[in-house]
């Protein structure tokens, strides 16, 4: 029991989610998170404006299940299993995020100048937030899934355009980290 709340090595989660994924193969099923969205709309009653979310919903339903799992299984880990972590952290990287005002996450995956509550007195920060959003749901969109569906499901499934998507994301990764976090973090 005690390996449960312990973090797990890379080689025991990626076996894991090969697993799922040759299971999702075999039974004919595509993995992607953002697809739930427009599932979500199409529930709405959208399908009815806008014929982009006019289709079977009901044939994704195994999907929405797999967004209400990771949202449980988030929340139980955080309230239930939250063992102090065991991860480090580059010096190098506490010192860069020191240089934008971010405390160091001391035994945490989440600094609280990023992820605490008090992020939602700023107006910039709610604007940052709002806009970034947008831009994550358009990114998504255009590049035919998100990060999850690419590089899980669509490298599984040794897809050429999800290794684009995924080489797009990680210089776009790259980008925003190195040079607009600091432009943007900056008072």
């Amino acid at each position: 029991m005690e390996m449960i709340f312990q973090t797990w090595s890379w080689y025991v989660s990626g076996l894991i989610i090969g697993v799922v994924m040759l299971s999702l193969i075999y039974f004919g099923k595509t993995f992607g998170m953002s697809s739930n969205l427009r599932s979500l709309c199409s529930i709405a009653g959208l399908g009815k404006k806008v014929s982009f979310f006019d289709f079977d919903w009901k044939a994704q339903r195994w999907n929405l299940v797999v967004v209400i799992g990771a949202m449980l299984g988030g929340f139980v880990a955080v309230h239930y299993m939250s063992a102090p972590s065991n991860v480090s952290i580059n010096p190098l990287t506490i010192e860069k995020l020191a240089e934008m005002g971010i405390d160091a996450p001391n035994g945490k995956l989440m600094p609280q100048a990023l992820f605490g509550l008090e992020i939602l007195e700023s107006p910039k920060t709610i604007l940052i937030l709002l806009v970034g959003g947008l831009l994550i749901g358009f990114g998504s969109r255009y590049a035919g899934g998100c990060t999850s569906g690419h590089a899980i499901a669509g490298l599984s499934n040794l897809q050429i355009p999800s290794l684009k998507a995924v080489v797009g994301f990680f210089i776009g990764g790259l980008m925003m980290a190195h040079f607009l976090l600091p432009i943007i973090l900056r008072e």
